[in-house]
């Protein structure tokens, strides 16, 4: 009888993205509090300088960012690192093709973000002169880090695989809590746009 023993880096990173869920946690109560402080008035006139459409679209860059994460997680468990045929055939890419993609849809987010805030700061909305603009900044700031952390790990994995003479299991778990990173930040937006965009 063998005994499977779970997989320690897998179990110490959902323990990590544990304590994450209770920062981000944080971050939400902070925000309605000083909703339910600030009153509606002022609430709905901040609100009113958010750029809805980019925003949606920049949310499904970010979410199909997760797709092709998890295509290149099933490509790591199959320990195929890269493609097998052509750069057009989608089917044969590998671990670092689909991880690739998924950095630059990732950044692209990041640099979506960093135009609304420009956007926002020449409508006046900064992070000093409301209410609304200081936990508007601090919650979508924080998820943009957690996005430059998981663009960061997204380029270690890659180097590795590059690095590597033989893809491996131990490589492929790498691959894989990168991904439960990924899906966790891509989650967690999916919450903070449906109530700082949407929640009226």
């Amino acid at each position: 009888m063998t005994v499977h023993r779970p997989d320690l880096t897998k179990v110490g990173v959902i323990v990590w993205l544990s304590s994450e869920l209770m920062f981000f946690a944080g971050l939400f109560a902070i925000y309605f509090t000083h909703r339910s402080v600030a009153g509606p008035e002022v609430w709905s006139e901040s609100s009113g300088l958010l750029n809805i459409p980019f925003s949606l679209v920049n949310t499904l860059i970010l979410v199909s960012s997760s797709v092709t994460c998890q295509m290149g997680v099933w490509a790591a468990e199959r320990f195929q690192p890269s493609r097998t045929g052509s750069l057009l055939h989608l089917r044969g890419w590998g671990m670092q093709e689909w991880f690739a993609l998924t950095y630059v849809l990732g950044a692209i987010f990041v640099a979506g973000q960093i135009f609304e805030y420009a956007e926002l700061a020449h409508e006046g909305l900064t992070f000093q002169n409301s209410t609304y603009g200081s936990v508007f900044y601090l919650a979508t700031g924080f998820h943009g880090l957690h996005v430059l952390g998981g663009l960061i790990a997204f380029l270690f994995v890659l180097a590795r695989s590059f690095s590597t003479h033989r893809f491996g299991h131990r490589e492929a778990t790498h691959a894989v809590v990168v991904s439960f990173y990924w899906h966790f930040v891509d989650a967690v937006w999916i919450l903070l746009f449906g109530v700082i965009y949407f929640l009226r």
